[in-house]
């Protein structure tokens, strides 16, 4: 579980650490610090903009688990259902099993000395709470920091009420929000006045500092009266601060020009981050062209109710969730709030489209970059689909649609989920019906769980045959093979092969999943003795790949390429291949793909003179295998390999020194496996996906699909649905 350093960071951990520029909190901080070192659960608690978050993450970069500190944010989850699944994602854990997400948890942290932060669960406490008392119950080596504006109520809690900034922090933090602009504020009596009215509250400083550019100290302070003479926050029962944020927020967006307050509350549909393409499509229209956003977006970054940020994708842009909720209250109150998530929905639903088709392009690993990026907006479209009445083809489109997502960049069980949920759902349309079914089979053969994945399949056959739908037949049968072959049925699993490449020719079909299903054909000739057809069958893919830029499918034809070169003996060639293989599902984070190269690399190894090594690797694999399903399937043939490793490397090592070098490598975590492993062989891991060797080249039409060109398709993708 060891995550990517950033700058300032804990050695292992996903914490993002905002480390520059903390104004005052000295003491604090040193309370929370020795807090975390005493306690086990301290839940740090306080009004909305007071800090809490900025705090929690400097003490936390102070600590020094064992293991790391990972940072989890729940103010973009909406479904206590999903609290578990958030966790997961945040300690970078990926399982493909039919395994409740609490399981892979208990399972990976199990001995692990880690800190981890929730932030931001007020609206989640119950989930929250229950899944804290079971971690601190099942791991006693686990500690919880967690961030909220209320107590969790979980014994054993030690909160820490976090107090407005005293008034020379508070001074200090406006005169350097203000040198950020380029200002050089002085203390003075009229900034005092200001910070007292603002009692305090960082937020509330910063949003009157961003003011700066236009107004004056003592302007400030005069509107500053005229607003909290106009506006209250709350009701009468809320605590006074509480009302003074409100009153900031308020007062902030009261100066802002009408357009800038139509985009603020517009910006609120979105969920964590955004771009300014999405922007300008959904937030356009009703009063602000197009190409009007990107100038009064400016302005709003410069008066801090949006701020942006570099991330892999590009620029991005974030507000804070106070500033959030705010805008969509606002946004709720002008009733247009409907109008506005049916455009966030239509943008995301298209964005997913393209990815999909780009997915089989050069593209391949920008969409991988950007669908991780856009996540959690393509969750709030999916729960957006799955809520409103009469949208439920909409849901079953765009759960199918990601299937690259789900299946590719190793998302399984999150995409069974959505995938199940929007089949509950009654719809008219069965084409949006019938790719959710394929994909749900699909997604349950990688997870090992073999009966609802021919339940899905053989429903999606039938509807599909009654609605004369050739694509949806034709994806239904490719994975009904695909089932046949982990199961080792291989006659079964060639005939349905075949005839799903068949169909494909005669649709017109070519992408991704075409391609699977000839490197799936490969691998049944392969477990039938017929070498050189899997290696041709497989050669072609690979020219194919190249050609458009496809590296995920591309990576699967290497692996049977690298069975067939160990086969014949020519391990030097094996190694080559499957390393190249490794990089690249490590990089997609394909786990079954990396565990399926890490099992064949240590047989390479053992066969090139090092039992230990081949040891250790498979100690490896197999801590990998539970977060994917059944070891190897639970198939004879795609076990063979591995039982041929470890006898061999059991005669040269002996039982105890085998048996210790397991234990080795499964103290590595996947990041360690498959960096060891690459550099074992001398490759460095990848840290971008390459483009594609030379310019795309089309070939003719009319190719005996079972050996696929890289022809024009009608359709373009993945297309049942």
């Amino acid at each position: 579980m060891r995550g990517p350093q950033r700058p300032g960071s804990s050695a292992d951990g996903n914490l993002p650490l905002e480390l520059t520029a903390f104004v005052g909190r000295s003491a604090e901080l040193g309370e929370l610090s020795r807090a975390l070192e005493s306690g086990r659960l301290v839940t740090v608690t306080g009004a909305g903009g007071v800090g809490k978050s900025r705090l929690a993450v400097r003490a936390a970069a102070g600590a020094a688990p064992r293991d790391g500190v990972w940072r989890v944010e729940l103010a973009p989850v909406r479904d206590p259902e999903f609290v578990d699944y958030a966790v997961v994602e945040a300690l970078g854990l990926t399982d493909h099993t039919t395994r409740l997400p609490r399981e892979t948890l208990l399972g990976h942290l199990a001995g692990r000395r880690i800190l981890l932060v929730l932030d931001g669960f007020e609206h989640l406490v119950d989930a929250c709470a229950e899944l804290v008392a079971e971690l601190l119950r099942q791991l006693p080596d686990l500690a919880v920091l967690a961030v909220g504006r209320r107590p969790l109520g979980v014994a054993g809690e030690r909160l820490f009420p976090l107090a407005p900034l005293a008034e020379d922090e508070a001074v200090e933090l406006f005169a350097e929000r203000a040198g950020r602009q380029g200002l050089d504020v002085r203390d003075c009596a009229e900034v005092r006045e200001v910070c007292r009215r603002l009692d305090g509250i960082p937020l509330a400083v910063e949003l009157a500092a961003g003011r700066l550019r236009a107004l004056s100290p003592g302007q400030l302070l005069e509107r500053l009266d005229d607003r909290f003479r106009l506006l209250t926050g709350g009701g009468q029962d809320a605590l006074p601060r509480h009302r003074t944020l409100r009153t900031a927020i308020g007062w902030s967006h009261e100066l802002c020009m009408p357009a800038e307050r139509l985009l603020w509350a517009r910006l609120s549909v979105f969920t964590q981050t955004f771009d300014l393409e999405a922007a300008e499509y959904v937030c356009s229209g009703d009063g602000l062209a197009s190409e009007e956003v990107l100038d009064v977006l400016a302005e709003l970054l410069a008066q801090s109710v949006v701020s942006r940020e570099e991330a892999g994708s590009g620029v991005r842009y974030r507000m804070l969730d106070t500033v959030r909720a705010y805008g969509a209250d606002w946004l709720a109150a002008t009733g247009d709030a409907g109008r506005l998530r049916r455009r966030h929905r239509d943008w995301f639903m298209g964005l997913a489209t393209w990815c999909e088709l780009e997915w089989f392009s050069p593209r391949q690993g920008e969409v991988a970059t950007r669908v991780e990026a856009e996540l959690p907006n393509l969750r709030a479209a999916l729960d957006h689909c799955l809520t409103e009445p009469d949208e439920a083809h909409l849901g079953q489109y765009l759960a199918g649609s990601l299937w690259f997502c789900w299946a590719g960049c190793g998302r399984l069980s999150e995409g069974r989920r959505w995938l199940e949920r929007s089949l509950e759902l009654d719809s008219e349309y069965p084409q949006s019906r019938l790719k959710a079914l394929w994909v749900l089979g699909y997604v349950a053969i990688l997870q090992g769980d073999a009966v609802p994945a021919l339940a899905a399949l053989q429903e999606c056959r039938a509807e599909a045959e009654l609605a004369a739908d050739p694509t949806a037949v034709a994806y239904a049968e490719h994975r009904t093979g695909c089932l046949a072959l982990v199961t080792d049925d291989m006659a079964r699993a060639e005939t349905l092969l075949r005839a799903a490449l068949d169909r494909y020719q005669q649709i017109g079909e070519l992408n991704s999943n075409v391609l699977m299903g000839q490197v799936e054909l490969a691998m049944t000739r392969a477990f039938l003795g017929d070498l050189p057809d899997a290696v041709r069958l497989c050669e072609d893919v690979r020219r194919v790949c190249e050609d458009h830029g496809e590296r995920w499918a591309r990576s699967y034809a290497l692996y049977v390429l690298a069975y067939a070169a160990w086969q014949d003996g020519d391990h030097a060639a094996a190694r080559e291949l499957l390393t190249d293989c490794l990089g690249h599902a490590h990089g997609f984070r394909d786990l079954l793909g990396s565990v399926l190269s890490i099992e064949l690399l240590a047989l390479v190894t053992v066969a090139q003179g090092d039992p230990a090594e081949a040891a250790v690797l498979q100690g490896a694999a197999g801590r990998m295998w539970p977060s994917v399903g059944l070891p190897l399937f639970g198939s004879a043939y795609y076990n063979a390999p591995h039982e041929l490793c470890e006898a061999t490397a059991r005669r040269a090592l002996g039982d105890e020194r085998y048996a210790e070098c397991v234990r080795q490598g499964a103290g590595l975590d996947r990041e360690a496996a498959v960096a060891r492993a690459l550099e074992y062989f001398g490759v460095r891991p990848l840290e971008a996906l390459p483009a594609p060797r030379g310019p795309v080249r089309q070939r003719r039409e009319g190719t005996d699909m079972r050996k696929p060109a890289a022809s024009p398709t009608r359709k373009g993708g993945e297309t049942a649905g």
